[in-house]
């Protein structure tokens, strides 16, 4: 029996287009450029902020990102970053009975953010608000200790096998690999318990679980 399905954010929930597109404008290079230079990074394992970096060389990161929140071009989440089949997934779930949490590597004002779209799920949290992020275990902790049911009972549903995938399964936690985004399309999860191509899919998959 699942009883609750928590679900990462970025790439998952919400696309990056834009948030990668704004640090393009911010930066001074076509949206493509900045698309390409992290995809790139990607590709050779690196932390995604090393596109900014190939940009300006040298660049402080967490100082920039201060600068942008300072002249209002931060945090910011709207309708139009959500993928098409995050709202109807949750509430498809919540239609069967199942508990829907969100929860990822995200600072509060996301965390606040989230909430303002009124989103069918019953509980959102994120790194900033917990003191602790993915992968570390004591995130899957926080999310075993937060969701309700026994450990196998818990789905967590991401994009990134080592972020997601590996380090749910290890807390005893099962597991979706969403195969969406640079990552969870170039990446592999064997240890998932599900890999899907869509939160309807996923949805209708657990509908069928819980028959």
């Amino acid at each position: 029996m699942i009883t609750a399905v928590v679900f990462d954010i970025g790439e998952t929930l919400t696309s990056d287009t834009r948030y990668w597109a704004d640090w393009a404008r911010w930066l001074g290079v076509p949206a493509h450029t900045m698309s390409a230079l992290v995809g790139h990074v990607l590709a050779q394992g690196l932390d995604n902020a090393e596109a900014l970096r190939l940009i300006r060389p040298g660049c402080d990161v967490p100082a920039e990102w201060r600068a942008r929140q300072a002249v209002g071009q931060g945090d910011h989440l709207e309708e139009s970053d959500l993928y098409p089949d995050a709202r109807p997934a949750l509430r498809q779930l919540r239609a069967a009975g199942v508990w829907v949490g969100i929860a990822g590597n995200q600072n509060a004002v996301v965390a606040d953010l989230l909430r303002g779209l009124d989103l069918p799920a019953d509980a959102i949290a994120t790194s900033g608000e917990w003191g602790v992020s993915k992968p570390s275990p004591e995130f899957f902790e926080r999310v075993a200790e937060w969701a309700p049911g026994d450990r196998q009972q818990i789905v967590y549903v991401g994009d990134h096998p080592a972020n997601d995938v590996t380090p749910a399964r290890e807390a005893g936690l099962r597991a979706v690999h969403l195969r969406r985004g640079p990552i969870g399309l170039t990446a592999t999860a064997p240890d998932a318990d599900w890999t899907v191509d869509s939160l309807a899919e996923l949805a209708d998959l657990i509908d069928r679980q819980l028959r």
